[in-house]
């Protein structure tokens, strides 16, 4: 008998069922956990925003449908999420993040962070070859949650400029995986 799919899980917790809960909370807490600990770098929101995330999922009906991808990248969109809205109660008014600034490609850069999280080590040592002010703006993006008009307005460089460095890091990133013949971290990039 083969591994229990997520979104049968998903579908199971849907119906109130615990086991399935645990069962996506043994597999997921440790990226979730390391996830949320990277953007808020505080334990014990980093195990609020996972514990947020599970609630979610056992507390709102259909959340998920597999028409928004994969489930693991979905969670994790979920979480950072939960991250956010943990990091906006700590700084109220220093981190403002507006939904309407959390567009389509942004929530794909997060599915991306998915793939890199299962790849942490060779992660690092592919951010650690871009330039500082490309790794910075990286870091600021998909760890801290700042939207790429907080970004410019922060760094005081335009709005074009930050997409642009994103952008470059990104295809700097995905020339790495390809080069280490990595290619599933190099066709997640996007």
């Amino acid at each position: 008998m083969g591994r229990t799919s997520d979104y049968e899980l998903y579908q199971k917790v849907q119906e109130e069922n615990k086991e399935a809960l645990e069962m996506l909370y043994d597999r997921y807490e440790k990226l979730l956990f390391s996830f949320s600990f990277k953007m808020l770098r505080q334990k014990e929101l980093a195990e609020e925003a996972v514990q947020d995330v599970f609630m979610k999922l056992w507390r709102k009906k259909g959340l998920y449908s597999e028409d928004k991808g994969k489930f693991s990248s979905w969670l994790l969109t979920v979480t950072r999420n939960a991250c956010i809205d943990l990091i906006r109660k700590q700084q109220k008014n220093e981190v403002e993040i507006l939904e309407k600034d959390i567009d389509y490609e942004r929530t794909e850069s997060v599915e991306e962070t998915v793939t890199w999280n299962e790849e942490r080590e060779s992660l690092k040592e592919a951010v650690s070859s871009l330039t500082e002010e490309q790794q910075d703006i990286v870091e600021m993006f998909y760890f801290k949650g700042y939207s790429q008009s907080d970004i410019a307005e922060r760094k005081k460089i335009p709005l074009g400029t930050v997409k642009g460095r994103i952008r470059l890091a990104l295809k700097h990133l995905k020339k790495i995986y390809r080069e280490r013949g990595d290619k599933y971290g190099a066709e997640n990039l996007r």
